[in-house]
């Protein structure tokens, strides 16, 4: 199957290259902010019950809703699709700002204490801007699909790819890409092609940052996410 990601190379460049200036800070800034956010996983339109199944995002600043309200991040729009479809699952957002692979390796066993029934795994973006090796990066990430496949293995793992900027180089930005789609196909997982299709480099979906996904920036990413999930509800 092929598809096709519209977004200018130039919007790209630019988003990739603030997001690596700035991100750092920011994240130091916001961790605090996004774990006393995220601390309450559950979100408030969905309790729990015996049959309900939990479908947990385990990402960075991009999951976490960097900037806005809880249930304005993706995450939490993804709750409403689910609610509104009358679909028995409690979305858990795990989003921390600045985490990099090693990080999510790193707490991945903290966040697997309570059963999953399906794992988005939306980490890489900033490895990718810190220019960490590609294979440090696919090493990690197939520890944390790893972990998940031996803790509960019949959850359904889904994989959001990213992209590096271009200044990284032609062959790091093309490995960058790629080991998404490796990662899926190796793991016979789902993948989301480009977390940020339609979004990045897009000013008028952006926060004044440039970065982080707006209001209705937010509400295309979950579009995104969701034309994947749907497939395993």
């Amino acid at each position: 199957m092929k598809y096709s990601i519209s977004i200018g190379a130039i919007g790209l460049f630019c988003f990739l290259l603030c997001l690596s200036c700035t991100n750092t800070n920011q994240a130091e800034n916001s961790t605090t902010s996004d774990l006393k956010k995220n601390k309450e996983t559950s979100t408030k339109k969905s309790t729990p019950t015996k049959s309900t199944k939990t479908i947990l995002f385990f990402g960075n600043s991009l999951t976490a809703g960097y900037g806005l309200d809880q249930d304005q991040s993706f995450p939490s729009l993804i709750q409403e699709k689910l609610n509104s479809a009358s679909l028995e699952y409690t979305v858990v957002n795990a989003g921390l700002s600045g985490e990099t692979t090693a990080g999510g390796l790193g707490r991945i066993d903290w966040m697997l204490k309570n059963k999953v029934d399906i794992f988005v795994l939306e980490l890489g973006a900033n490895d990718g801007l810190r220019g960490i090796k590609t294979t440090a990066t696919k090493k990690n990430l197939q520890g944390i699909i790893d972990k998940v496949k031996a803790k509960y293995p019949n959850c359904d793992i889904i994989i959001a790819g990213m992209e590096a900027p271009p200044n990284m180089g032609e062959k790091f930005t093309s490995d960058f890409r790629t080991l998404f789609k490796d990662l899926a196909k190796s793991n016979n997982i789902s993948l989301i092609p480009f977390l940020l299709k339609d979004v990045a480099g897009e000013e008028n979906l952006n926060l004044p940052d440039g970065i982080h996904p707006n209001v209705e920036g937010q509400k295309i990413v979950a579009t995104n996410v969701w034309e994947t999930l749907k497939e395993l509800l």
